[in-house]
This record gives C-alpha cells, structure tokens and sequence, in this order.
C-alpha cells in the first residue's frame, strides 16, 4: 500500500494528484497561461487530500517533477515538497518532467518527443520509444529546420508539449505528428513514482535541487 502526492509545477499547469499504489485518486491542476503557484500549490495539496479522506500522515511519499522547466515554477514545487518530507518525515521522490510528460502519448510505433518551450527558438526535449525507453538524454537545443531529422527519417515521431508550437513552424516533415496544448500533469506522475518507490529510489531531501538545465538568467528591467 502506497499513498504518494505528486506535484507539477514544471510550466503554468499547477497539477497536483494524490495516487494509491500508482493509480491516480484525485487531481486537480490549472491548466492556465499565467504562473499561479505561488497562490495555488497549498490550496491544492490541501484540496486533494480532503477530497480523497486521507491525513498527510497517511502518505507514504511526496513526489515532485524535477525539471526542466520554469525556474520559479520548479522551485516552487520543491520547496513545497521538501517542506512537507521534512515536517512528515517522509521520502521525497524525483521524477523527469519530460518522461512523465511523454506517458501523455499513447501509440505503438515511431518514437515519442517531449518538449518545453525555452528561450526564443530554444526548447528543452528528450527522445523515448513507444515503450517510453528513453533514447536520448535531455538537452536544450537551438530549433532549426533540419531538427531531429535523423528520427524523422526512420519513422513517425510525435512530439508533444508546449514547445510544439514553434517546432511545427520549422519542422515540415510528413512522418511528424504534432500534439498541441499539453503541459506536464501529476496525473502522468502517478506510475512512476510508484515504480521509484518500489525500488526505494529516493532522493536526499536536504540535498536535493532541480534540474533547471540551464543557469538562471535575471531579466534587467526596463524602467
């Protein structure tokens, strides 16, 4: 028996889920353009919960997407996370944003690309098979028309994610499959972090940081 919190605060989707032995209980995430974490996140732990009849002392672990993703949005989310394993005393489990993202697709041929928009023509994206076995490591790249081209080449790929908007205006390719308006969810996050909590696959919660990729980078205001 496995009650797990899952928080998603990677992009603008707010998405918490309370999940038993990796089915999903309850969710509840807001799937807006602007960041409400701040204000959100708690409310929603505390929706969850309530609405499932479970204490916090009931949990058995706290999961948390670990990036990449907004830098504000991850930290928030983390800090929330590693509060809670700290005042429950319980285990905190990491889990990729773009593999819980790429559980989004269901298909069974051609490979399966998450990605989250980034700087200009930049996204951050990873490369999975139909079976979810990653492929390729998480990277930032720089868009361009000849994008992963070798993938395209051999079969249908199905990228997913809000970073699918500028790829599809660069990338014309008839094996592309292009899924638009999706964000990272905790309902995704459900099945992995059981499967990590199974193996006791835990993080150090003193330790433990996100996985921004990139170094933050303080906008200089205007005024």
């Amino acid at each position: 028996m496995a009650y797990i919190l899952n928080i998603e605060t990677s992009t603008t989707n707010c998405s918490v889920s309370l999940s038993f032995e990796g089915e999903t209980l309850v969710l509840k995430e807001d799937y807006d353009n602007n960041y409400s974490h701040a204000e959100r996140l708690h409310v929603y732990i505390d929706e969850v919960l309530k609405q499932a009849k479970i204490k916090p002392s009931q949990l058995d672990a706290i999961a948390v997407s670990k990036g990449p993703g907004s830098y504000t949005g991850l930290r928030i989310g983390v800090s929330a996370a590693k509060g809670l394993c700290f005042a429950l005393g319980k285990p905190l489990i990491a889990i990729s944003t773009l593999e819980a993202l790429a559980h989004q697709v269901k298909t069974d041929e051609g490979i399966i690309i998450p990605m989250l928009d980034a700087r200009r023509l930049e996204v951050y994206s990873a490369v999975f098979d139909s079976s979810y076995i990653r492929l390729r490591e998480t990277q930032a790249q720089v868009l361009n028309e000849d994008s992963f081209k070798a993938f395209l080449d051999e079969g249908k790929v199905t990228f997913i994610g809000n970073g699918v908007a500028k790829t599809k205006e660069l990338i014309i390719h008839n094996n592309a499959v292009f899924i638009d308006g999706k964000l990272p969810s905790a309902d995704q996050m459900s099945q992995l972090a059981y499967n990590k909590y199974k193996k006791n696959d835990i993080e150090d919660v003193a330790y433990f940081e996100p996985y921004y990729l990139k170094d933050f980078i303080a906008l200089k205001s205007k005024a």
